[in-house]
């Protein structure tokens, strides 16, 4: 079967969320990754193949046939390894990883049940890309070509949400919430972050909401998936890490969040606030501590740098405390210890790291997956980001769900860090749409 090249650039996309959630919604591509960065978006569909690993075995696919293997050692390697052994051909691979996949580096592999997924990755047939120049399909045929292009062009009515309940906690989280404060103050570590699982009380249509989400969140990346029996949507605050073809390694830790969206002048106000809490910037300066810490690990000597340091960032519903550290990834390291280095998120974990990761395991109890995960594009030249998952939606066969949580020290009050959850959860909830 002969396929399509498109890459004449043809009319401007007026809605670009609005046509990747058709392309996702008209299930005629199979699974797929769609991934929004700075101005682009693209739909990676149809794998051709793909690497599964999970706590106990390797799975590697390429053009219907799989192998599998036991494998040890770190799962980044690991990762980097099986797709070096596939013939890319210069070929793009996107896909996530799940919290648990820090616990190898962090010495918390007792807390991680078996047959727990810890990344998926695949290699996509078919690419279309939407940018403010217009649009490319690269992989396609011909029909599946203009089934694509009508999809893109077109017009049809947003959809109508379903608002999601977010003040329930059945998880008891102020009590684990004011649990982690007493260890904090017995010294056992200065900061972790713990969250609280929302169950939706229907099936979502996740392509719908991914595009009523969008046009009510300002993420800095936002992603949409249908992946080894999982569905997510998310409009994600911050990277976990960047790795260009320069080398130049990126992270930006946000830690700090204020309710945004309730008005020029109480938003100005809570601004203000937040810029003043002792709290929220010791938060935010140990968060960035931390961070510049693990670039200077990586990078070369004297490369390692801060900037826009504590700049407020507006994310849909909250506004949080945000800077960047960068520095030049040294000779001898690669882009996949960048994110075994990075990861997870010092904004998702705790500090010290190690320590915060135990922390979350043993007092947010059920496993997160991919929340606080990560979202992963890796280019044909090696070029890597993830991105952080947050701010989310998320299904499986046995149900839909959200979470959100928040950054606890030992200043924190169990009322304040449930109230910060539904300012976070208020960025995904009411753009829930029953499938």
């Amino acid at each position: 079967m002969s396929t399509t090249d498109e890459r004449v650039r043809a009319e401007l996309v007026t809605d670009p969320a609005a046509a990747m959630s058709r392309l996702a919604g008209a299930d005629r591509f199979g699974e797929y990754v769609i991934y929004e960065r700075q101005g682009e978006w693209v739909f990676a569909a149809d794998p051709m193949g793909g690497i599964e690993l999970d706590v106990d075995e390797l799975r590697v696919s390429w053009q219907g046939e799989t192998t599998a293997e036991a494998w040890s050692g770190r799962p980044a390697a690991v990762l980097d390894q099986a797709l070096g052994r596939l013939p890319l051909g210069g070929r793009n691979a996107y896909g996530w990883i799940g919290f648990e996949f820090c616990a190898w580096a962090l010495d918390a592999v007792a807390h991680v049940p078996a047959r727990t997924t810890l990344a998926h990755l695949m290699v996509p047939r078919i690419e279309v890309r939407i940018d403010d120049t217009g649009h490319a399909i690269s992989g396609a045929t011909p029909d599946e070509a203009e089934a694509i292009l009508a999809l893109i062009a077109e017009d049809d009515e947003a959809p109508a949400a379903t608002p999601a309940e977010i003040r329930l906690d059945p998880t008891g989280y102020r009590d684990r919430v004011a649990e982690a404060v007493g260890e904090i103050n017995a010294g056992r570590y200065q900061k972790v972050i713990l969250s609280r699982k929302v169950d939706l009380p229907f099936v979502v249509d996740v392509p719908a909401t991914y595009r009523l989400g969008r046009a009510n969140n300002t993420p800095a990346r936002s992603f949409l998936l249908r992946l080894g029996g999982l569905e997510a949507a998310g409009f994600s605050p911050e990277l976990v890490v960047a790795v260009d073809d320069e080398r130049v390694v990126t992270t930006e830790p946000l830690a700090g969040t204020r309710a945004f969206g309730r008005g020029a002048d109480i938003d100005a106000a809570t601004k203000a606030e937040l810029l003043a809490d002792p709290k929220e910037i010791v938060e935010h300066a140990i968060s960035v501590q931390t961070s510049f810490a693990e670039i200077a690990a990586l990078a070369e000597p004297g490369t390692a740098a801060v900037s826009d340091f504590m700049a407020v960032r507006e994310r849909g519903s909250v506004q949080h405390l945000a800077s960047t550290v960068r520095g030049t990834l040294a000779d001898d390291r690669t882009a996949w210890d960048a994110l075994e280095v990075l990861f997870p998120s010092v904004t998702a974990s705790g500090i010290p790291k190690r320590e915060g990761v135990d922390s979350v395991f043993r007092l947010d109890h059920d496993p997160r997956g991919l929340y606080s995960g990560a979202v992963v594009t890796v280019s044909g030249t090696g070029a890597l980001e993830a991105t952080l998952v947050l701010r989310a939606v998320y299904q499986t066969t046995e149900g839909a769900w959200l979470r959100a949580g928040a950054g606890i020290v030992g200043q924190s009050r169990p009322e304040r860090e449930f109230e910060e959850t539904c300012e976070k959860l208020s960025s995904v909830a009411p753009y829930v749409v029953k499938g």
